[in-house]
């Protein structure tokens, strides 16, 4: 049982001890669940981060994202990862250039980088499809993994690439490396929460695995929230609502003097 957040440099030192579990959250109830299941190291957006999320998840390590085009220049994103860090997060995730993390790194944020697969710039690899099945496709992620390296983060998300590629490059940096579909060569396995609980209605990714079926308890209890709201209004139609019990009472001598003023 976890009785303290991890540092950065914790997480480093666990580099190729272990496999560790990363969740995709977006709601404080799945922080909670994230922090009473024991996982690891968890991703938000920055709205989540505060007080509440903190009670919720006290010992999780959380990156929230600073997401691709919500932030523009360099003093955008240090705006934004020092707001985060402020309201809770330990590290900040970062799609941005070189330039940028570099710039993060001088001032003592510690920063995720991201490769492979990267949904906001998929259009330089063919689109939402696997990246590193090529010996130059490969050798390119592994160029940015050191770029990443040299530019000061501490970490990259590595996603959709083959697992052997992903192995052997994560072997030869110190990034602790996150795989999302990259296989278990890496540090990190990372799935969204969404996925895992079979709440996401529309494509599953290859890497996905469906825990539970959320997507259709949410159907059932939209027939019975419909039959409720039914039921409350057919018992107003009737005069089955409100009852007694649901009124406040009067005194009958108090309700006679009103009425006699009242009529006056």
């Amino acid at each position: 049982m976890k009785t303290k957040r991890p540092t950065v440099a914790d997480i480093q030192a666990m580099k190729g001890k272990r496999q560790l579990t990363m969740l995709r959250v977006v709601t404080l109830e799945e922080a909670g669940a994230a922090e009473q299941a024991g996982i690891d190291l968890v991703s938000v957006p920055p709205a989540l981060l505060g007080p509440a999320f903190r009670e919720a998840a006290p010992t999780v390590f959380a990156f929230p994202g600073l997401e691709y085009g919500d932030f523009i220049t360099a003093d955008d994103y240090l705006r934004g990862a020092f707001q985060a860090m402020r309201a809770g997060g330990d590290a900040v995730y970062c799609a941005a250039g070189l330039s940028t993390v570099r710039r993060l790194r001088e001032e003592g944020i510690p920063v995720c980088g991201h490769v492979g697969l990267i949904p906001s710039k998929a259009t330089w690899t063919g689109g939402f499809r696997a990246v590193g099945k090529t010996t130059d496709s490969a050798m390119e992620i592994f160029r940015q993994v050191k770029a990443l390296e040299e530019a000061g983060a501490f970490a990259a998300e590595i996603e959709v690439v083959p697992g052997e590629i992903a192995a052997a490059i994560s072997a030869k940096t110190s990034l602790v490396m996150l795989s999302m579909g990259a296989g278990t060569g890496c540090d990190a396995q990372y799935l969204f929460a969404d996925d895992v609980l079979g709440q996401n209605r529309g494509h599953y990714p290859r890497h996905a695995k469906v825990y539970r079926n959320f997507a259709a308890e949410y159907d059932r209890l939209q027939q019975e929230r419909i039959a409720a709201f039914r039921e409350y209004a057919d018992d107003v139609r009737s005069g089955a609502y409100p009852e007694n019990g649901h009124l406040v009472g009067i005194e009958r001598s108090e309700l006679a003097a009103f009425l006699e003023r009242l009529g006056s």
